[in-house]
């Protein structure tokens, strides 16, 4: 998969980004709200990124790209990743440094139509933990629609989350 934006490439991941992936997962805000996503050490984002690649030829995924800029710098990740209720969940994350300046909203946009399509869905969740208005403003700002917002689980422990759909009719 190759999409590219008018700042932005998003691509599959190799072996070659495995810095960059270590690197860019250490910031406060992966610590705080998706630490499943940290790597502690670049042989650790190796290992993730041969898992990851491996599942591109699958239908389950989970399905993560690399988001780079034109000049192929590393700024984040977008993904798809299968819920155990038979949905499928958008996930994306953009390094701190380069937070706020429109790429997860960038990403998440032309990622949605490919995927879904790919996936053969015409809807798809967004769910994160309610006091992350960064990702509440990427998910409201691409469309998706508030389902829920309470007490919930998220990456395995209880926090107040909420739940949003994005549907392509």
């Amino acid at each position: 998969m190759r999409i590219e934006t008018e700042r932005l490439i998003i691509t599959e991941l190799d072996l070659s980004m495995a810095n960059a992936v270590h690197t860019g997962s250490l910031d406060s805000d992966t610590r705080r709200f998706t630490p499943d996503e940290v790597f502690d050490s670049e042989a650790e984002a190796q290992e993730a990124i041969k898992f990851l690649t491996s599942r591109y030829q699958t239908a389950q995924g989970p399905f993560v790209y690399a988001v780079l800029l034109k000049d192929g710098t590393y700024v984040g990740y977008v993904q798809a990743i299968s819920l155990e209720n038979n949905g499928w969940e958008i996930g994306y994350h953009t390094v701190k440094c380069y937070t706020g300046m429109g790429y997860a909203t960038e990403s998440v946009t032309a990622f949605l139509p490919i995927i879904m399509k790919r996936l053969s869905i015409n809807e798809i969740n967004g769910i994160c933990i309610s006091d992350n208005l960064a990702s509440v403003k990427v998910l409201e700002k691409c469309g998706f629609t508030k389902q829920y917002e309470g007490a919930g689980t998220f990456q395995g422990k209880k926090h107040n989350i909420c739940k949003y759909v994005y549907s392509m009719q």
